[in-house]
């Protein structure tokens, strides 16, 4: 089964793009550490529809060890989630995310659930059982998206020629919404790391 550790989290090029090459992102916290679990994404392309695009990963969100997994989870707007129970206690996950809150009630060891995301954005899960169980889906409206592993670096394969904005965005980061941009000029992406840190604050 894929984990979103990896040390590159490969994205998926929309059908017929006439240009493109390889795009590393390297994302550091403010001390210089490599940060993990920073999702990049890059501008959809023109007739783009999100709700018709699966990305290589599993839409799958496990309860294991009473934990989330993975600890992030990127999907498109539109994508049915899988939320199965992989403990030997039972699980009451929810989120209160605006237009993607939901609540599935109790269920047990190796039952699932599905839960469908209509809204960009970001998703924080938790258990109404388990307090320290904390969770993450970033909900995206574009082919081009990546994570980053431990190394800190998240790849997209095929991204289109410059000029490109590269929003980059942490369930950690201190920015009112947790992104940031990273801007780069016509002819930066072709086959370069870019480099960008953020600010972090300690999780819960």
């Amino acid at each position: 089964m894929i984990r979103f550790l990896l040390p590159l989290a490969l994205a998926v090029l929309a059908p017929g793009h006439a240009s493109a090459s390889p795009l590393e992102v390297q994302v550091t916290d403010a001390s210089g550490a490599p940060l993990a679990n920073a999702v990049i994404t890059l501008p959809a392309p023109d007739g783009f529809d999100p709700e018709r695009h699966r990305f290589q990963w599993p839409m799958m969100m496990e309860q294991q060890r009473l934990q989330f997994v993975p600890h992030v989870l990127v999907v498109p707007r539109g994508a049915q989630v899988e939320f199965p129970n992989r403990d030997r206690v039972r699980h009451h996950v929810y989120s209160f995310s605006g237009s993607n809150a939901f609540e599935l009630e109790l269920y047990g060891r190796e039952e699932a659930r599905l839960v469908g995301f209509g809204h960009p954005g970001a998703v924080v899960l938790g258990c109404n059982i388990h307090d320290a169980m904390i969770g993450y889906i970033r909900v995206v409206e574009t082919p081009y998206a990546a994570m980053t592993g431990a190394d800190g670096v998240a790849a997209i394969a095929d991204a289109p020629e410059g000029p490109l904005t590269v929003t980059v965005w942490h369930p950690y980061a201190t920015s009112a919404d947790g992104t940031a941009t990273l801007a780069l000029a016509e002819g930066d992406s072709a086959g370069r790391t870019a480099q960008i840190s953020l600010n972090i604050r300690a999780p819960r």
